[in-house]
């Protein structure tokens, strides 16, 4: 399946699950406040995703004099991606990565880390530099930060259905439309669980759109293939000290592998990324 259709599927599924939400816990205000709260901490959240995505990784911007090569890469490519050059920024870590933030192309920044520059050669760079102008010429940080709010409101509605039932509110109430408390014992459940699912299935979809795109900035599939082998195999040897919410943006997991299910990755299968790059 296209995955910018697996996108959509996804994304309606979230609003789905959060309308029979709503309408578990017994009417439209409930759902309207919750809403309004998820939508109210994600709209602050998007607005200044790039500000706190730099300060929590603790990268600094770099200058041209600082860095002539890197910056020089960054404007050609983003030239061939018909895009603005974003701000650069540099993470003082050795393991080999890299990450994309920014609302928009407007106000994008792109971050490497310094063990980047020495683990590989020029084009296998820029393939991982046009991976992460991918990211920022397909707005996935507007889908990631959408799918957030809805994430968000279930997991809202989860806490009032605790509270519902807590307080009575389970109790069934044909004239008002009241809920089943098995329902709402679900939507406290499983809704939250598959709220982060499909989440997470949407991340790893844009993963795959960013590769393809990445690919087709630089010119050179194999060699951005050869630089997620390379950077797969950095990250699992010697894994980033990151907070867990930011692993997802960089272009390969840098936390240390463990044996949760695939379900819950934010990154696709290695294998598979490199696959379809090849393909190409």
């Amino acid at each position: 399946m296209n995955n910018t259709i697996k996108t959509f599927i996804l994304m309606a599924a979230l609003t789905a699950l959060f309308m029979v939400g709503g309408q578990a816990l017994g009417g439209q205000q409930g759902m309207i406040i919750a809403l309004v709260i998820a939508l109210g901490l994600n709209f602050f959240s998007y607005w200044n995703s790039d500000k706190l995505a730099l300060a929590m990784n603790k990268a600094r911007e770099v200058s041209e004099a600082e860095a002539p090569d890197l910056h020089r890469m960054v404007a050609g490519l983003a030239q061939r991606a018909g895009l603005p050059k974003p701000k650069v920024y540099v993470v003082d870590n050795p393991t080999p990565n890299a990450f994309a933030t920014g609302r928009n192309p407007e106000h994008a920044a792109v971050a490497v880390t310094t063990g980047i520059m020495q683990a590989l050669n020029r084009e296998e760079l820029e393939g991982v530099l046009g991976h992460e102008l991918g990211h920022i010429k397909n707005r996935d940080i507007l889908i990631s930060s959408i799918a957030a709010v809805m994430a968000g409101a279930i997991s809202y509605l989860a806490t009032m259905a605790q509270w519902a039932m807590i307080f009575g509110g389970g109790r069934g109430n044909d004239e008002e439309g009241g809920s089943n408390p098995l329902v709402m014992l679900a939507m406290m459940i499983v809704a939250p669980l598959a709220a982060t699912v499909i989440q997470m299935a949407i991340s790893r979809s844009r993963e795959y759109i960013a590769d393809r795109t990445g690919a087709e900035i630089c010119g050179h599939p194999k060699a951005l293939a050869s630089a997620l082998q390379k950077l797969s195999n950095y990250n699992k040897q010697r894994p980033m000290q990151v907070n867990p919410a930011s692993a997802q943006m960089y272009i390969v997991n840098p936390l240390k592998g463990s044996s949760m299910a695939n379900l819950f990755s934010t990154h696709p299968p290695m294998e598979e990324r490199i696959r379809r790059l090849l393909a190409m």
